[in-house]
């Protein structure tokens, strides 16, 4: 019912955390996958090793996910390469926490650029080789803050809830090409990005969870490679939660 065979996937930020899972998840369901990275060319080889040495089949592709031109020369370099897109997985993104009087304008910036234009204009990317074959799947990857807020968040929080609403748009423009658009939205979840919490914190966070645990990446994975199945074939528009009932 998940089987991704002939599929071919694309995550973005897939060297480390929630885009590794995913990509080696994909892999495992049967689908060629292409690991993006953007600096850590190693860990992203890694990734492909391990997928590789699985029996599955991946390979790289590089590009700032904010540079318009050159994101959209890699993706249509990745459809000519393979001879399709079917999946693409918006991942890469960023964290710049503070409270919101003391965030500067860069960033401010840095986190818009990355996290929103930078999906958007994958996603806009992809969307044009989903077009002809009329089918395709787009999975945003965002955050149970985008939803509920956090002090110290204002920023980062802002851009996660933009994906919600860019997703229910291109749902909406893209159902009548079969192509559905999604969002994953992520609790606490044990990667680079919540290894600065400290023990009191962890503590403290995981008495508000209702399963009474912080996630794992396979968590988030599992979500995405359903939403890229034919088992979702009618689901788009929605935001998935994979929080442990943190919100609700």
């Amino acid at each position: 019912m998940f089987r991704l065979d002939t599929k071919v996937a694309l995550i973005t930020g897939a060297s480390r955390g929630i885009g590794r899972a995913t990509a080696i998840a994909m892999a495992a369901h049967g689908a060629r996958v292409v690991v993006h990275y953007g600096k850590s060319r190693q860990a992203a080889e890694e990734v492909v090793k391990i997928i590789s040495d699985a029996g599955g089949e991946a390979d790289l592709v590089n590009f700032d996910v904010t540079h318009s031109e050159s994101v959209e020369t890699e993706i249509a370099a990745v459809e000519k390469r393979h001879g399709r897109l079917d999946i693409l997985v918006a991942n890469a993104g960023i964290a710049v926490d503070g409270l919101a009087l003391r965030l500067s304008d860069e960033d401010l910036d840095l986190l818009w650029q990355t996290n929103v234009r930078g999906s958007l204009i994958a996603a806009k990317s992809a969307l044009r080789t989903m077009l002809k074959p009329k089918q395709g799947r787009v999975i945003f990857v965002s955050s149970v803050v985008g939803e509920m807020g956090n002090v110290g968040q204002t920023a980062y929080a802002a851009t996660k809830a933009a994906l919600h609403g860019a997703a229910k748009s291109l749902a909406r423009e893209f159902a009548s090409r079969n192509i559905t658009v999604n969002v994953v939205a992520p609790g606490f979840i044990d990667t680079d990005m919540t290894a600065k919490l400290s023990d009191d914190q962890r503590e403290q966070l995981t008495k508000v969870i209702p399963l009474g645990r912080t996630g794992v990446p396979d968590d988030v994975a599992a979500a995405c490679v359903y939403l890229a199945s034919h088992a979702a074939r009618y689901v788009t528009g929605q935001v998935v939660r994979v929080n442990g009932g943190l919100y609700m």
